[in-house]
């Protein structure tokens, strides 16, 4: 098969699959499973063996793994619904450096802390401050191109980069 059409059938099969509801179990415990299937297909896409890394592959053909697809998603979902959080600065008077980002309510439930509320504001709070000024002023691309940059293959490595 061409290259062209391994890419399509890609993008049909993993991508848009899934896109659909990602950000309501893109940090399940199924999501390691997923992946590793979305690594096998990039494989087969490039004729490579199994213990080529990956990770130069996804910014070849411009794909994101996953994880940087998890958090794509929680963030569009957080700055197109930026009405329903409030800021530190809301939440008390106390003027820190925190004062702009999102606040964090204390939550018990590993469900809720997992969910895409906290999550979206885990990620959110943890962009790079060049970031946070560009998706204020226009759309996601460039939030795009910092994830296919680093190609975050867990919410760890995401996590820990700043």
């Amino acid at each position: 098969m061409s290259a062209s059409l391994l890419e399509v059938i890609s993008y049909v099969f993993f991508h848009l699959v899934m896109s659909c509801g990602i950000i309501f179990c893109g940090n399940s415990s199924h999501s390691p499973i997923i992946f590793r299937i979305q690594k096998k297909a990039i494989r087969i896409m490039e004729g490579c063996g199994n213990r080529v890394s990956c990770r130069s592959l996804f910014k070849k053909l411009q794909i994101l793994p996953l994880t940087s697809q998890y958090i794509l998603s929680l963030l569009v979902f957080v700055v197109q619904n930026k009405n329903i959080f409030s800021t530190n600065n809301e939440n008390h008077n106390l003027d820190t450096r925190q004062r702009n980002n999102l606040y964090l309510s204390q939550a018990n439930l590993t469900i809720h802390q997992k969910g895409a509320y906290c999550s979206g504001i885990k990620i959110f709070n943890n962009l790079p401050l060049e970031m946070l000024l560009v998706n204020e002023k226009s759309s996601k691309f460039p939030t795009k191109k910092f994830l296919y940059t680093y190609s975050f293959y867990t919410m760890k490595e995401y996590l820990s980069q700043s």
